[in-house]
């Protein structure tokens, strides 16, 4: 049973007496209201990881703190009924998949990035708090699923999502090796993506948005956090490496592949769930 706040943003009777510029601030006021509550890890997340001092608290090191911070915060998120034990599971495994991800981009001859603090936390070098960097970006995508009774409209073949979405993770690895093909995955997205469209309910009625527009915007705030990260000096970019020059770019490394995330999610949000349950 979910908190009452989500009762009260997601049962609305059909207002018919509603109309023109009176419908769209009330819509406006609802779906701004339930992105809000979508974010409530993410942004917990991201502003304790702004605002936690570099050199930490009360001798506690910044990345140990944050790792604190985030398991409190979901705690308490499942405590209070704002989240169920099935959307914990699948946020735990958008946990294991990023720090997966994570460690790959900081071992070896690799080292796009690394993390340069001391923490008592880490596992070959990567911070057990970073997974949960993936773990915002997967929470926002089940709390905004369920809050705005998202649905789907022309979504391409499974097989081809599927495709995609592999393609994708894997010139996440092999890019290092061999050519880098993200911008022919970008366009390959884009043209497997251009007729789909999500339907969203922000107050009792359905809206409907082109779902390649839900990716520039989730990408947008997703590659903002990231650059805010760097400059804030939570991690520290590889010298030499193209990666810093992403404050240049939108696609940069992990954007793409939190993207990258959405597209898994929507292609088999169904199939997690009983994988989950």
């Amino acid at each position: 049973m979910l908190g009452k706040l989500d009762t009260w943003l997601t049962e609305h009777p059909k207002r018919k007496d509603l109309h023109g510029w009176r419908r769209f601030i009330v819509e406006f006021w609802f779906f701004g209201l339930k992105e809000a509550r979508a974010c409530l890890f993410a942004g917990l997340f991201f502003i304790a990881m702004f605002l936690v001092p570099k050199t930490g608290w009360l001798g506690i090191s910044r990345y140990d703190l944050l790792l604190i911070f985030a398991v409190s915060v979901q705690a308490a998120m499942l405590y209070f009924k704002l989240e169920t034990w099935d959307e914990v599971k699948s946020i735990t495994l958008f946990h294991l998949v990023g720090f997966a991800l994570e460690w790959f981009k900081t071992s070896g001859d690799i080292q796009s990035w690394s993390y340069p603090d001391k923490a008592y936390t880490k596992i070959g070098g990567v911070p057990l708090f970073a997974g949960f960097m993936y773990a915002a970006v997967g929470s926002y995508i089940i709390q905004a699923w369920r809050l705005f009774d998202l649905k789907i409209k022309s979504h391409p073949p499974y097989w081809l999502g599927t495709l995609c979405a592999l393609a994708i993770y894997i010139n996440f690895f092999t890019h290092h090796y061999i050519g880098d093909y993200r911008w022919y995955l970008a366009a390959f997205a884009l043209g497997l993506y251009a007729r789909t469209t999500v339907l969203y309910t922000p107050y009792d009625t359905t809206r409907k948005m082109p779902l390649l527009l839900a990716f520039v915007l989730i990408g947008f705030f997703i590659w903002l956090a990231e650059n805010l990260g760097t400059l804030f000096g939570v991690w520290r970019m590889g010298i030499g490496t193209h990666q810093q020059m992403e404050l240049m770019g939108f696609i940069g490394d992990d954007d793409f592949y939190h993207r990258c995330e959405f597209k898994t999610y929507q292609t088999y949000h169904q199939r997690i769930k009983r994988l989950v349950a």
